[in-house]
């Protein structure tokens, strides 16, 4: 649980999980990125991306599966800036790093 403000009123914690879903969700964003890690499913985000707040500053790792045939240096690139953008944006938290591990290339399914 990370604190990001406390005064007279009271104080505001997120989540580690919240910053996850934060930061998956503007990964996918990308273009490029078919999902979070090698597996769909969503309960893996926990096992995709890892959070570390200190002092208000964070570092994020992140698993992505990319779609075959896009240039992994333009998609890593964009999911950087994107994740980066959306945590700060959304919590007032500073980032320092977002890491991101291509785990997956995943071709496209032939259309029947």
């Amino acid at each position: 649980m990370t604190e990001i403000k406390k005064d007279q009123s009271g104080a505001v914690r997120i989540s580690d999980e919240v910053l996850t879903v934060i930061a998956a969700t503007a990964a996918t964003e990308a273009d490029g990125v078919l999902r979070m890690s090698a597996k769909p499913a969503r309960k893996q985000l926990a096992k995709c991306t890892s959070i570390s707040v200190k002092n208000k500053t964070v570092t994020i790792a992140l698993s992505i599966a990319v779609r075959f045939g896009s240039k992994i240096h333009e998609v890593s690139s964009d999911v950087q800036k994107r994740v980066k953008t959306a945590i700060e944006t959304m919590t007032g938290l500073s980032v320092a790093e977002v890491n991101v591990k291509v785990s997956a290339i995943v071709g496209e399914k032939p259309k029947a």
